[in-house]
């Protein structure tokens, strides 16, 4: 979603609206090699808030819902994982920012700057969105995971292989008594 700063009003916009999964996916991929790496899928994200402006500084305050689609870090199976979160951005022109090192500072997480007369507001939202996925997504909590030795899902059943079973290159280790 595309907004045009001057259209404005200094009372704020409310703003409405969802974006394509594929929209969503693309900004994440501009973000960098590293980020894009998540392997998940979307849908849509419905986002509602709204967008104040003071002089040439912005205030983007919202919320966000979207279900990511996944591979459970257990068992592989595809795993649901419903996304709600509330943010905050303030928004600055771009002049005079430079691209010196210096270390940031809380607050300064939620700024953002921008170029011109048109923000773009998906690449806050797929922010957003990463900041939101969990180190390990589970299908659910009791997952068993797949069986170390075979592979066999221990969700959907067991495995005949032993459950002592040591691996011969630490077998050695046995024999230490401490």
């Amino acid at each position: 979603m595309k907004i045009n700063v001057i259209t404005i009003p200094e009372e704020g916009l409310s703003v409405q609206f969802s974006l394509a999964g594929g929209l969503l996916s693309d900004s994440i991929a501009e973000a960098g090699p590293d980020v894009g790496q998540v392997a998940f899928t979307l849908e849509k994200c419905d986002v509602a808030g709204s967008i104040r402006r003071y002089r040439q500084d912005l205030s983007f305050t919202g919320h966000l819902s979207t279900v990511l689609a996944t591979a459970c870090a257990r068992c592989l199976e595809e795993a649901q994982f419903p996304v709600k979160a509330d943010f905050s951005y303030t928004l600055l022109p771009a002049t005079g920012t430079g691209k010196d090192e210096v270390e940031l500072q809380t607050e300064d997480l939620e700024i953002e700057y921008y170029e011109g007369e048109i923000i773009d507001l998906a690449p806050l939202i797929a922010e957003q969105v990463l900041l939101q996925i969990p180190m390990k997504v589970l299908c659910r909590e009791s997952c068993r995971g797949l069986c170390p030795q075979c592979g066999t899902n221990l969700n959907r059943g067991g495995c005949d292989c032993l459950k002592d079973f040591v691996d011969p290159r630490w077998a050695v280790l046995r024999k230490i008594k401490l």
